[in-house]
C-alpha cells in the first residue's frame, strides 16, 4: 500500500503538507494542492482513515445531497417532504443516512468529495435537483465510486438510477387541461431555471402541446421565482389568453399580478404545494408525491449498493385543482 511519505516525495512537498491538503487546511496554495492531488491520483493513495472505513462494517452509509438555499419559505414543504421520505425509508431499511448541504462541499473537487465521503463511510448518494451546470457532482456520478440516485435528472449508468415523474408529460397534461377548459389560443409559458433538467423536459411538453393544438406560445424564464413570474405576467399576460407556469410558486406570482391588473386569465402551476390553495383562485397544478419519490430514491440507492444495475424509475403524477376548501379539511 502506498504511504503518505511516498505521496509527499512524488509531489515534492513535506509530509505535513500532504496531511494539510487531505484535511482541507486553509492557506495552502492552489499550485501545491494540485501537485498533491495529482500525486494522490497517480499513486492511487488511500489515507489510513479511508482504508479503515472501507474495511469497516459501518461502511455503507448514505448521503443525501440537498441545496436548501434554492428553497424559499414558500416551498419548504418540498424540502421537508424529501427529508421525511428519505429518513422514514432509511429507518425501514435499517441504513444510516447523513444530510449534506451543498454549502458543505462548495469549492471541493469531485476527488475531494470522494475522499470526504469515503472517510465518512459513505457508499451511496442521493442527489436532489442536480443542475446540468454542476460539473463537480456530474463527475462524481460519472466516476462511479458510489451508488448514486439522482432525483429529477435523467442520468443512468451502471451505478446510477434516475427517479422522477415524467415531467414532459405532466407539463403537457396540466397545460392541456387548462387550455381545453378555457379555449385559450395564445399562451404565456413561464419556465423554470435555464440550466435545469426539469425545465428542459417541461418546455418539451409545452412545445408538443403547442404543436398538437396549434397554439401560439411565448416562453419566458421565471427561475422558479414568485417575483420574477409576477413581473413577467405584468409585462406580457394582458395580451395572452392564459398563463402556464412551471411551478406553483410562479403561478402564485402570476395570479397575483393578474389580480393587481384587475384582469382574469386562467393560470396553472406545477408541484401541488399547499400554499397554492390560499391564493383565492382555483388553479390546475401537477401534484407530485415528494415523500414517495424520496422514499423510492432511498430504496433504489440501497439496491444499487447491493449490486443492482442502475435504471430509470418513473413515479406517478396527477392533475388537480387546488382550492382553499380542499386544504383546510
Amino acid at each position: 500500500m502506498v504511504s503518505i511519505k511516498e505521496v509527499a516525495k512524488h509531489a515534492g512537498v513535506a509530509i505535513s503538507t500532504v496531511s494539510k491538503v487531505l484535511n482541507g487546511y486553509p492557506n495552502i496554495s492552489e499550485e501545491t494542492k494540485q501537485k498533491v492531488t495529482e500525486a494522490i491520483k497517480e499513486l492511487n493513495y488511500i489515507p489510513n482513515s479511508i482504508a479503515s472505513a472501507l474495511s469497516s462494517k459501518q461502511f455503507g452509509r448514505i448521503a443525501l445531497i440537498l441545496d436548501p438555499k434554492r428553497q424559499t419559505q414558500a416551498i419548504d414543504q418540498i424540502f421537508m417532504q424529501y427529508l421525511l421520505g428519505a429518513l422514514d425509508k432509511a429507518k425501514e431499511l435499517n441504513v444510516e443516512v447523513i444530510t449534506v448541504f451543498t454549502s458543505m462541499i462548495a469549492g471541493m473537487t469531485a476527488d475531494e468529495i470522494t475522499r470526504y465521503f469515503l472517510s465518512q463511510s459513505i457508499s451511496g448518494v442521493v442527489i436532489y435537483g442536480l443542475s446540468k451546470e454542476d460539473r463537480v457532482l456530474q463527475k462524481l456520478i460519472s466516476d462511479r465510486n458510489f451508488a448514486c440516485v439522482v432525483v429529477d435528472a435523467p442520468i443512468v449508468n451502471s451505478r446510477t438510477t434516475s427517479v422522477s415523474i415524467d415531467h414532459e408529460q405532466a407539463q403537457y397534461d396540466v397545460a392541456k387541461k387548462t387550455v381545453t377548459d378555457d379555449k385559450c389560443r395564445r399562451v404565456l409559458y413561464i419556465a423554470g431555471k435555464k440550466d435545469g433538467y426539469v425545465t428542459e423536459q417541461r418546455i418539451k411538453g409545452m412545445k408538443r402541446l403547442a404543436e398538437d393544438m396549434e397554439l401560439t406560445m411565448l416562453i419566458r424564464q421565471g427561475d422558479f421565482s414568485e417575483l420574477t413570474a409576477r413581473n413577467i405576467a405584468l409585462k406580457y399576460a394582458k395580451n395572452k389568453d392564459c398563463v402556464v407556469c412551471a411551478s406553483d410558486l410562479m403561478a402564485i406570482g402570476a395570479m397575483n399580478a393578474l389580480i393587481d391588473m384587475d384582469i382574469f386569465r386562467p393560470v396553472c402551476g406545477f408541484d401541488g404545494i399547499t400554499l397554492m390553495g390560499y391564493v383565492g383562485k382555483q388553479m390546475n397544478t401537477v401534484r407530485q408525491d415528494f415523500y414517495s419519490i424520496s422514499s423510492r430514491a432511498l430504496e433504489e440507492v440501497k439496491l444499487l449498493m447491493d449490486g443492482q444495475e442502475g435504471h430509470q424509475v418513473i413515479m406517478p403524477h396527477s392533475i388537480v385543482k387546488m382550492y382553499y376548501k380542499d386544504i383546510i379539511c
